[in-house]
């Protein structure tokens, strides 16, 4: 599957569920498929599955692995045996965030290995979730009530409180304290919205709108109800000199944005974008 038409629909059903949890190796594929028209999806499908069956193998002869153990056999399979790592050199290169190119250069973001940890333990048979933690995504293994915190940029290293402390301080600065929605989990939707929340960032930063705009409507995809997208959306597309989608786009947004001051203020370029038509 490389048509983006086809790409979109396939997201879009993982948009009908709860997003809570759906195949987030699936789908972080798909995303990196829309930067890769005509370059097949099987050999990284069965790279996934490989990640997966490998850490089930490593886990085979402890009847009863905890935490612990889970996290030693996705370190020992990803770290060792496939030698991911993550990029500190070309933090910024955008194929860090292309799923395909991650696996293929065996190294990207923090979310992008993230994704591929999470897929190997859940694969085998384990929970394990992203974290709310800003500025460097994080993932949680659990186990029998027992929960332990891992950096997947940074070789799966277990993560104590000192040690978020450390890293939060750090990111954001020697006034910064931990709090505990930092320890929350997010659900898989927000974790592709992380991902592509790079690749936005980073086109926007390097002034290419259309591209960006492409990303925006790819997170809408699976996504449609984060009314901020649908803003974003709509302010690319006046920017490209697509009036008409940027109506569409604010009018959606409209639909969605729940305080006065925002829907005043959207109504206002609403009216200034209808001028424009005529």
């Amino acid at each position: 599957m490389t048509d983006s038409i086809q790409i979109h629909e396939a997201l879009g059903a993982f948009a009908a569920g709860d997003g809570v949890r759906f195949d987030l190796g699936e789908a972080a594929l798909l995303l990196a498929a829309l930067d890769r028209p005509g370059v097949g999806l099987d050999r990284y499908r069965r790279l996934l599955d490989h990640l997966a069956a490998r850490t089930g193998e490593q886990l085979q002869s402890n009847d009863d692995p905890g935490a612990v153990q889970v996290i030693a056999a996705v370190n020992d399979v990803l770290f060792r045996e496939e030698n991911y790592r993550g990029d500190e050199r070309t933090y910024d290169d955008l194929q860090n965030a292309n799923l395909m190119r991650v696996m293929d250069r065996k190294c990207g973001l923090p979310v992008s290995l993230g994704i591929l940890y999470i897929h190997a333990a859940r694969g085998a048979g384990y929970q394990a979730a992203g974290l709310n933690f800003p500025g460097h995504f994080l993932v949680r293994v659990e186990k029998d009530g027992e929960r332990l915190i891992v950096d997947p940029f940074n070789g799966g290293k277990l993560l104590r409180t000192p040690d978020l402390r450390n890293l939060l301080k750090a990111l954001s600065g020697p006034g910064a304290e931990l709090h505990p929605d930092h320890y929350r989990t997010v659900d898989d939707r927000q974790i592709l919205l992380r991902l592509q929340n790079n690749v936005k960032l980073r086109l926007l930063q390097n002034g290419h709108i259309e591209e960006a705009l492409k990303v925006v409507q790819s997170m809408l995809a699976f996504a449609p109800d984060e009314q901020t997208l649908w803003r974003e959306a709509g302010l690319m597309q006046a920017r490209v000199g697509d009036i008409p989608s940027a109506i569409a786009s604010l009018e959606c947004y409209l639909l969605r944005v729940d305080t006065d001051d925002a829907r005043y203020r959207a109504s206002v370029l609403l009216h200034e974008l209808r001028a424009r038509l005529h």
